[in-house]
């Protein structure tokens, strides 16, 4: 049971990541990512997910550095873009994003996007950089069961993490079933369905139960299903509030009352059909 927010999973390679970490998706590079990173720091989170394609690395990397926690205490994530899935190019894309964050390692670095006819030989390069030792883990992003089976069937390396969409409205257990059994660590982009879980008659009854908010039921339902989240937002009190998911639990009841919300309420692209 996760109980604080310094509480950790443990990845198949035996590196530590945090249970609840801040995503930063859509958050604009310069003082509106670097005033939510600190402020996310300045809760409690030790786990910050970024990405190349975010463009807001620069910003992510002198919060960081800003913040005066050491390098070692934050579990930092990024991700290989689309356009950056070749050999060659992921190695130099990596390289940037070392620059842009300002860092000598990541934590955990991802290919963002399964894409067709270029993943697999991006995964080659992934384990190159792991190898180097400047990326403790490496992982995917938006991978299903089959995208998965290509890895695990051609390559050595077994991905650490799989971050995908996952709330109450997406509760992917095929998915989640599948990477427990091949201890790949399930962690969920966008566990609050950008905000549209908030008005849900069930997660507003379990909420008035417990004496907390939807986001916070919902990330609840997320940490118990041992699933990592990374909720995000630019506000420091709903940063705060989504902080605030230890210190109550879900009854089995009303973790299958969730469950059963729904199975493709998708409010992301679908990761067998998508154009960029």
């Amino acid at each position: 049971m996760v109980k604080s927010i310094t509480d950790s999973a443990i990845l198949n390679n035996g590196i530590k990541m945090p249970w609840l970490g801040f995503g930063t998706f859509k958050i604009d590079d310069g003082s509106e990512v670097e005033e939510a990173v600190r402020a996310a720091l300045k809760t409690g989170y030790r786990s910050i997910d970024t990405a190349a394609a975010y463009n807001n690395e620069r910003g992510v990397g002198t919060a960081i550095r800003d913040s005066g926690i050491p390098r070692e205490d934050i579990f930092l994530t990024t991700k290989v873009w689309n356009s950056d899935q070749r050999n060659e190019r992921s190695l130099a894309a990596f390289e940037e994003s070392l620059d842009r964050l300002g860092v000598e390692y990541v934590d955990l670095y991802l290919v963002h996007w399964p894409v067709k006819g270029f993943y697999q030989d991006t995964w080659g390069a992934m384990e190159e950089i792991y190898h180097s030792g400047r990326a403790k883990a490496i992982g995917v992003s938006n991978f299903m069961i089959p995208h998965l089976e290509t890895i695990l069937g051609d390559y050595q390396i077994v991905p650490a993490v799989n971050q995908v969409e996952f709330h109450p409205y997406l509760y992917q257990k095929d998915l989640l079933d599948y990477c427990r059994e091949h201890e790949i660590q399930l962690e969920a982009w966008s566990p609050l369905m950008k905000g549209r879980i908030i008005d849900d008659p069930a997660l507003l009854s379990i909420a008035e139960k417990h004496h907390k908010t939807p986001a916070q039921v919902s990330l609840r339902w997320v940490l118990q299903h041992q699933v990592i989240a990374i909720p995000k937002s630019v506000h420091p009190d709903r940063i705060a509030e989504n902080a605030g998911v230890f210190d109550f639990s879900l009854s089995e009841e009303e973790m299958a009352t969730l469950d059963d919300l729904g199975a493709d309420g998708r409010v992301g692209p679908d990761p067998f059909n998508f154009d960029f």
